[in-house]
């Protein structure tokens, strides 16, 4: 637009330079607004809501889960329930804690650190507070009932309601689901503390990003490098499983394991501008790992330790490229309804336990197959926390106090934002 600056001056308005400068004072005092994301944050959501269908389907397998889940309704099991549960808790948790390390680091690098403990703090400290206090007696119940009303107890109800008849039962003594919020809170205090004090040696910054891009930019390079470093977790800690720990006391392993892949998230958003770089080979890595998770379920129990948690680190990361990758290949365009389903996975995900655990009572005594029963499940759970956060949550408190702000009861409420084409960077460096 060159001309229009000349014709500026010639009609005595500013000259270019003035313009200029003038342009640049602007671009400089005025906040540069961070673009949304919309690929990583719808596959954050989805990595929270895939809970939903774990929490439906796990009571309905034929493997024992200990105390991790204690609900088997033993007249309507089946192994194709198990293959649910042990496929998306592959990827599900470790997608979950890099996208979440991403974000944190965004929040770190362009608000700073103080302003980023606060955002967690409301976002994630007080939620996980206040929720553990109120759906700790409904959870503990709902377990409890539904417990007693499989095992085919004809007075389930007044037994659970007994329990209560000493306070203390009021007082949370488990994470249940919220363990990951708690998991979470660690992490990101000790990654703030390691951030500031790399800040403090760039030259071991500068040295790991340059590392990370080379590494990054070759698909089957990184998926070697990544795998091989989970593996070595896996071998620290001992253990071809990590715990699902719901203990107010933390468990090392499960800190170490999440930590790794929140840290791998935070580095990533120094290499934002590698981000679309995902997109290739991702149906090829999804499909691979799909593969390699069905030679796992079939040959894994024959093999030695070592090549154990070697197939389970190669399938964890050909999952993790496999899946991003296709989420920013087509999901990186605004979706209003995307949008809404975002915003509501919170609430969701929160609140969904104690339905997926009573709701099973309910069906007890019904002559149906098992993938009904948990199908049953899984959509009357997901109706009743949709409608709940649609009609009172979406805009009133609960939402401001869980999303930063209230919305309008309506789909495309939310303003419809500049996105980024996945054939240029997603965000620029």
């Amino acid at each position: 637009m060159i001309w229009q600056y000349y014709l500026s001056r010639e009609e005595g308005k500013w000259d270019i330079a003035t313009i200029l400068i003038k342009q640049n004072y602007i671009m400089k005092t005025q906040p540069q607004k961070t673009e949304r994301l919309h690929s990583l944050d719808s596959l954050r959501s989805i990595m929270m809501l895939l809970g939903l269908v774990i929490h439906s389907a796990i009571t309905y397998g034929v493997h024992n889960y200990g105390n991790d889940w204690i609900l088997k309704d033993t007249g309507a099991m089946h192994i194709s329930n198990d293959l649910i549960v042990v496929l998306i808790h592959f990827f599900r948790m470790p997608i979950f804690f890099l996208v979440a390390g991403f974000f944190g680091s965004m929040l770190f690098y362009k608000r700073g650190s103080l302003e980023m403990m606060k955002n967690r703090i409301s976002r994630i400290v007080y939620p996980f507070i206040v929720f553990i206090l109120l759906l700790w007696p409904v959870l503990y119940f709902s377990m409890e009932y539904t417990t007693e009303v499989l095992a085919g107890n004809k007075d389930a109800f007044a037994e659970t309601i007994a329990h209560f008849s000493n306070p203390i039962m009021f007082i949370p003594q488990l994470t249940y689901h919220l363990w990951f919020l708690y998991y979470l809170i660690l992490i990101t205090v000790c990654s703030v503390l390691l951030a500031l004090l790399v800040k403090k040696i760039p030259n071991i910054s500068k040295m790991v990003s340059k590392v990370f891009n080379w590494v990054f930019q070759k698909p089957f390079l990184r998926i070697i490098v990544f795998a091989s470093l989970t593996w070595f977790t896996y071998l620290i800690t001992g253990t071809t499983i990590i715990e699902t720990s719901f203990s107010f006391v933390p468990k090392i392993n499960t800190f170490l394991f999440y930590f790794y892949f929140y840290i791998v998230g935070w580095i990533l958003f120094k290499s934002k501008h590698l981000l679309n770089s995902m997109i290739r080979l991702d149906w090829a890595s999804t499909i691979l790992g799909v593969v390699s998770f069905l030679g796992y379920i079939v040959a894994g129990s024959s093999l030695r330790y070592e090549w154990v948690i070697l197939l389970q680190s190669l399938i964890v990361w050909l999952f993790i490229f496999g899946i991003i990758g296709l989420f920013i290949r087509y999901g990186s365009t605004y979706s209003s309804k995307m949008r809404y389903i975002s915003d509501a996975s919170y609430w969701v995900y929160l609140v969904h336990l104690p339905l997926t655990a009573i709701i099973p009572s309910f069906l007890y005594d019904w002559d149906m197959p098992s993938t009904i029963k948990f199908l049953t499940v899984l959509i009357s759970t997901t109706t009743i926390c949709f409608v709940t956060y649609h009609f009172l949550v979406r805009a009133s408190f609960i939402g401001k106090f869980l999303n930063g702000r209230k919305y309008s009861n309506k789909f495309s409420s939310s303003k419809k934002e500049r996105v980024p084409s996945v054939s240029k960077p997603i965000l620029e460096k």
